[in-house]
């Protein structure tokens, strides 16, 4: 069983290695174009930044937390542009300085929750495990368009468990972005880790099942490519749709990415 201490380890590591992805870059470079439409560089950690000062307040300031989240309760993109226009005005330095340093409280403010409680979020309280792993799902994605801005491919890694796990929780989100009814039966996710294990949850006997690179389910639940470029089978007439329709995250599903937009950058698996 995922314990809270595993999670939280690996979201520090994966703030760590994101700040490292940036930390050589001139100030030019930070205005470099991301594959999200608009986004640079620095509104990627801009972002990042405002998402783990939130989840940071949440776990040790629930009465600051309910102030910062009203406003995003009623226009959440206007929250994250107002948040992105509160840290991208900092130098690249200072920017990155304040990711590391609220991406660590926030690290610091989820290990201190005590057993057993949890943590007010912006639609339902969540576990301090599920909050992290959110973390993570975060910098994945955010990290991925980052990476792909300066044509880095990052290797993936163990870490990647939380946010497989995650997605089995988040299955629904893809319908209820669309205002789609959810299927009442599980799925089966069925992921080979880069270690070459396996990594299932759901029912063996589900009529629905998705298989294939760990690495390949994150890339598609955050939405940084498209299903064509990814090594995924669905089994099951649902798991077929699921794939063109699926999202780790809450709210809009965005523009995601094209087929074949990354070619020059794919790996073999």
């Amino acid at each position: 069983m995922t314990t809270l201490n595993d999670v939280l380890k690996d979201l520090a590591t994966e703030i760590e290695e994101t700040a490292r992805l940036v930390e050589g870059l001139d100030e030019q470079a930070w205005h470099t174009a991301t594959p999200a439409p608009g986004w640079s560089i620095a509104d990627q950690i801009a972002h990042l930044t405002f998402i783990f000062h939130l989840a940071g307040t949440a776990a040790s300031d629930p009465e600051g937390f309910a102030k910062l989240a009203a406003g995003a309760a009623g226009d959440f993109d206007g929250a994250v542009n107002a948040a992105l226009q509160q840290f991208n005005g900092f130098p690249p330095a200072q920017l990155l300085a304040r990711f590391r340093a609220l991406g660590h409280k926030s690290v610091d403010a989820l290990a201190a929750v005590p057993e057993g409680e949890v943590v007010p979020w912006l639609v339902n309280p969540l576990p301090p495990t599920v909050l992290a792993s959110a973390g993570i799902m975060e910098i994945f994605g955010h990290g991925q368009d980052i990476a792909d801005a300066l044509g880095v491919r990052r290797e993936p890694t163990e870490r990647l468990r939380h946010l497989v796990f995650f997605t089995f929780l988040t299955r629904d989100f893809g319908y209820l972005s669309r205002g789609l009814t959810p299927p009442a039966d599980p799925f089966r996710i069925e992921v080979t880790a880069p270690t070459g294990e396996v990594w299932a949850y759901g029912p063996e006997d589900a009529a629905n099942k998705v298989a294939g690179p760990a690495e390949d389910l994150c890339l598609l639940v955050t939405r940084r490519r498209h299903r064509d470029d990814l090594a995924l089978v669905a089994t099951g007439e649902e798991a077929d749709r699921w794939l063109d329709i699926a999202q780790a995250y809450r709210g809009p599903a965005g523009e995601g990415r094209t087929p074949g937009q990354f070619a020059h950058a794919h790996c073999e698996h």
